[in-house]
């Protein structure tokens, strides 16, 4: 039997992050965070007190999973969910890209339950700290993608306040940044207005709706995107999808030659989407904006705070592409990527 001091709260979590990590169902994820957000708050006592009568189910977010993991912890042995999913899911993600992994500072592309993201915004900051980021860009998505919950200029104010909250009670050892991913719109403008832009510190300009847009439409809007002087990272450019329970999606057609030199041209980043079912650009599109000479963003993307360690899977197709650390904007310390964002 296998000691384990770290406690119920630090478990649940872990659990949670693993599965995320494991791109497991959703529903197992929730139950977790679930329980530990029940825990939290509570004296370690009153827990110790639950688990001697075998009351913790009576809480409301505690299961019969959860509890399990909650009576091993308290009683400090290693949960056998917990060690099962270490084994499964805490290796290697890719094969590659370890130099450069080790190389970035943080991430450019995260949301929170704001938008379409799955936990709290504090949740997503912790989780970055624990991967070791210096910094972490909050991108929720912006108002038209109703879908995804976007958020309007009042709210976005808002989260601004929640971002300086966080950021003082972590007291400057690591920084979240405030960002947005902005839509692209029809005519390449920006889904945002330039004074809430302009409060930001750094901005993704995505393409999220008619991605079967007529070859040189798309282009000029993509062209017009890049040209917009709040705009810093080209997002996720084709909109493809390979794989996953989302289905599969062609990529966008345009001229990826005029995009990436009018990314070039306007000192603008094409993001390296690190999502398994992005892998955007294609890899014969990334070996184009590398050779044009583009710099580059590797993102997660991520929706959960698991998902943060998604960034593996895009500094391994960065190495393949022969891509080196210098040109990636987030292998920069945060003074110089604030400078370089603020154009």
């Amino acid at each position: 039997m296998t000691s384990y001091e770290a406690g119920p709260v630090a478990a649940l979590r872990r659990i949670a992050f693993l599965l995320e990590r494991g791109r497991e169902d959703t529903y197992k994820v929730k139950a977790f965070r679930q329980a530990a957000a029940t825990v939290l708050p509570m004296p370690a006592e009153e827990v110790q007190a639950r688990v001697a009568a075998g009351t913790l189910t009576d809480l409301a977010g505690v299961g019969a999973s959860s509890a399990k993991v909650i009576t091993d912890a308290v009683n400090g042995v290693l949960p056998e969910r917990l060690a099962r999913l270490e084994e499964e899911h805490a290796g290697p993600l890719a094969s590659g890209g370890g130099e450069i992994r080790a190389a970035l500072r943080g991430d450019l592309h995260s949301h929170s339950d704001w938008s379409d993201g799955g936990s709290p915004i504090e949740e997503m900051a912790f989780t970055a700290i624990e991967l070791g980021h210096d910094y972490l860009v909050l991108t929720d998505h912006s108002p038209r993608l109703k879908v995804a919950r976007g958020l309007s200029a009042e709210r976005l104010a808002r989260q601004l306040d929640v971002v300086d909250a966080v950021n003082q009670h972590l007291g400057g050892a690591f920084t979240l940044l405030k960002g947005i991913e902005v839509d692209i719109l029809d005519d390449g403008s920006l889904d945002q207005s330039d004074e809430m832009l302009s409060r930001l510190d750094l901005r993704v300009a995505s393409v999220h709706s008619k991605l079967a847009m007529d070859k040189d439409a798309m282009t000029r809007r993509m062209v017009a995107a890049v040209r917009q002087p709040r705009t810093n990272v080209l997002g996720h450019c084709t909109g493809r999808l390979v794989t996953g329970n989302r289905g599969m999606r062609g990529q966008s057609q345009f001229d990826a030659r005029a995009v990436f030199e009018a990314c070039l041209a306007n000192d603008v980043a094409v993001e390296i989407n690190s999502r398994p079912e992005r892998r955007d650009p294609p890899t014969a599109l990334l070996e184009l904006a590398r050779d044009i000479g583009c710099l580059f963003s590797i993102d997660s993307d991520a929706h959960a705070p698991g998902q943060l360690d998604f960034l593996s899977y895009g500094c391994e197709r960065a190495e393949l592409a022969g891509i080196e650390p210098e040109r990636i904007v987030n292998t920069w310390a945060q003074v110089r990527l604030l400078a370089w964002a603020d154009k």
